[in-house]
C-alpha cells in the first residue's frame, strides 16, 4: 500500500527577552523554501526532511512537502510571519485532506509567538482541526525544546535529537519516520508520555559530550530497545523563554504498560532535579579569558574562546563587544574573531576597497547596556563579500547559508568578521569562506555556546568559555522573568 505523508519544517527558538522579533524577513534570511525546492536544498543534509525521506522513499511514500522555514533564534515570532508559514502547512493539509495518511514535522519545540506561548502546540491544534484525531502526527524536536502538554497531547510521535551539538538531526528524523511507517501499517499505536520538573533548564544546558547527560542518553537508548518503547527524549529545555511551561522534560513514545514507561521517564527527570547544581562548564570572565589568551603558546592548535553569553544561537544579538574589545586592548597577535553582527558597518566596509584604512564604530548597537557599546576602531579592510558559504562540518555539511553582506577587518593582529545576518559559529567554513583559516591562528574568538565544538574542537589546542554578560548569560537570575510558574529553580531555591 502507498501512504501519503505530509511533511514540513518550521523552526524557531524564541528568546522572549530579545528586542529583535522574528519577522518574515528573519525567516527569509535563514531560508524559506517550498515543496520540491526545499527537498532539493535540504534533502541530503543533516535535516529533518532528509531523515523523513530516508524512510519514506524506500517505503514508497507519496511525500507532500509543504515548506521549510527557519529563523535564527531571536525574540518571539511575529503574527505575520507565523500566519504566512503555518498557513502554508495548514492550507496544504486542507488541499489534501482525506488523502493524507500521516504527518511528519521538523520543529524546534521552543517557539513563542506574539500571540501565544506555544507556537508548536498552536500549529498542531490547527492541523488537528483539519485532519481530525485519527491521522497520526509525528514531530522531531531540538533537545532545547520547552515541550508543552498540548504538544504531547496532539502529536502521537515526539522524538528529540540526542546530541548537543546537534549532529543527529537526520538520524532522529529517520527514527521518527520509522515509527510513523510502523504506525501506518497498523503494527503499533504510539502515544507520547511527558514528565517534567520545576526548573528553567538542565543545569549544564543539555550538554551531551560530557557530564550527567551522557549517562541519561545512554539509559534512554537502552530503554528504546525494550518492548513497546519506540523513542525516549531527554530535553534540557530553553531557559531564556519566559513562559509558563518552560523547563526540562522527558518523553517516552510508546504503547502498552504506560505506567512502567512513565516511571522510567520520571526517573530520568528526577535525576536532572537531584543534580540541578552540578555544573560542569567553567565560565570565565572576559578578563580571565583574555589573560589566558595572552600567554597561550598554541603549540597544538589555537585557543578557542567562546562567548557563551552573546550566542546568536540562543537569541543573543551577536554584537556584544566585551570580548573583542578586551582582545584588542590586550594587543593579541595572530588571532581572529567572529561574528560581530553590525549591518551598518558591514555595509560601509563593503563600499571600501581591500587594503583601505577605515575608522568605524563597531558593534554594540542593539542594546549597548548588554555586552558593551560600540568600539571606536581604526583598521584595514582585508576583504568584502556577499556572505554566502556552504558548510562542510558535522552540523552544516552541504547546507548553503549566508552572513549577508560582510567584510573582514584587521585591527592590530586580529582579523574580525563583520556580518549583516545573525548566526552563531558552528562550521569552519563560516571563517574559511572569507579567507580566515582558524586552524592556522593562535587565538580564535567566536560567538557560540556549544555547537561550535563539533567543528572547532578537532582543530583546537584548548577550548575555554566566557560569560561576557550579554543576553544569553548563563546566570538566569539576571533575567526579568514574569510569566514562568513559581516556584522554579534557580529563581527560587
Amino acid at each position: 500500500m502507498t501512504y501519503t505523508v505530509l511533511t514540513a519544517e518550521f523552526s524557531h527558538e524564541s528568546n522572549t527577552f530579545s528586542r529583535c522579533p522574528a519577522d518574515y524577513a528573519a525567516f527569509e534570511d535563514r531560508g524559506v523554501s517550498l515543496g520540491d525546492a526545499a527537498i532539493a536544498k535540504r534533502g541530503e543534509a543533516n535535516t529533518p526532511i532528509a531523515g523523513f525521506l530516508d524512510i519514506g522513499r524506500p517505503a514508497g511514500w507519496r511525500v507532500i512537502h509543504a515548506i521549510s522555514a527557519a529563523a535564527q533564534p531571536s525574540g518571539p515570532v511575529t503574527r505575520d510571519a507565523y500566519e504566512r508559514i503555518a498557513g502554508v502547512i495548514v492550507e496544504t493539509a486542507k488541499a489534501h485532506a482525506g488523502t493524507i495518511d500521516g504527518v511528519l514535522l521538523g520543529l524546534h519545540g521552543a517557539m513563542v509567538t506574539e500571540f501565544c506561548e506555544d507556537g508548536e502546540g498552536e500549529l498542531l491544534e490547527r492541523l488537528r482541526a483539519v485532519l481530525g484525531r485519527k491521522v497520526p502526527i509525528g514531530i522531531t524536536l531540538d533537545p532545547h525544546a520547552n515541550v508543552t502538554r498540548k504538544m504531547t497531547e496532539l502529536a502521537d510521535i515526539v522524538v528529540s535529537y540526542k546530541t548537543y551539538p546537534h549532529v543527529d538531526v537526520r538520524e532522529t528524523a529517520r527514527l521518527a519516520a520509522g515509527i510513523m511507517q510502523r504506525t501506518l501499517k497498523g503494527e503499533i499505536k504510539p502515544v507520547t508520555l511527558r514528565v517534567d520538573r520545576p526548573m528553567l533548564e538542565e543545569v549544564n544546558g543539555g550538554r551531551t559530550d560530557i557530564g550527567p547527560m551522557v549517562e541519561r542518553i545512554a539509559k534512554a537508548k537502552a530503554y528504546e530497545k525494550e518492548a513497546d518503547v519506540f523513542a525516549v527524549s531527554v530535553n534540557g529545555a530553553f531557559g531564556n523563554a519566559d513562559i509558563a511551561e518552560v523547563g526540562p522534560t522527558v518523553l517516552v513514545t510508546c504503547q502498552g504498560d504506560v505506567e512502567r514507561h512513565r516511571a522510567f521517564a520520571d526517573g530520568l527527570a528526577e535525576d536532572m532535579w537531584q543534580r540541578r547544581i552540578e555544573k560542569i562548564t567553567p565560565f570565565l570572565s572576559v578578563e580571565a579569558a583574555v589573560a589566558e589568551a595572552s600567554s597561550y603558546a598554541g603549540a597544538f592548535g589555537p585557543l578557542i574562546i567562546a562567548d557563551y553569553a552573546d550566542n546568536p544561537g540562543g537569541g543573543g544579538y551577536g554584537d556584544a563587544t566585551g570580548l573583542l574589545g578586551a582582545m584588542i586592548a590586550a594587543d593579541l597577535k595572530d588571532a581572529c574573531f567572529g561574528p560581530i553582527v553590525d549591518p551598518e558597518t558591514a555595509a560601509m566596509l563593503r563600499r571600501a576597497e581591500p587594503g583601505t584604512t577605515v575608522s568605524v564604530q563597531l558593534g554594540g548597537k542593539v542594546d549597548p547596556a548588554i555586552g558593551g557599546g560600540p568600539l571606536a576602531l581604526t583598521g584595514t579592510v582585508v576583504s568584502v563579500s556577499d556572505g554566502d558559504y556552504v558548510g562542510d562540518g558535522p552540523m552544516m555539511g552541504g547546507l548553503h547559508a549566508s552572513w549577508g553582506p560582510c567584510a573582514v577587518l584587521r585591527v592590530g593582529g586580529i582579523e574580525i568578521l563583520v556580518t549583516t545576518i545573525r548566526a552563531q559559529m558552528n562550521d569552519l567554513q563560516q571563517f574559511r569562506a572569507f579567507g580566515i583559516d582558524p586552524a592556522a591562528k593562535r587565538v580564535v574568538g567566536l560567538k557560540s555556546m556549544q555547537h561550535f565544538r563539533a567543528a572547532f574542537e578537532p582543530i583546537a589546542g584548548k577550548v575555554i568559555v566566557c560569560d561576557s554578560g550579554a543576553l544569553c548569560t548563563p546566570d538566569l537570575s539576571k533575567l526579568p522573568y514574569r510569566r514562568v510558574r513559581r516556584p522554579i529553580f534557580p529563581l527560587d531555591v
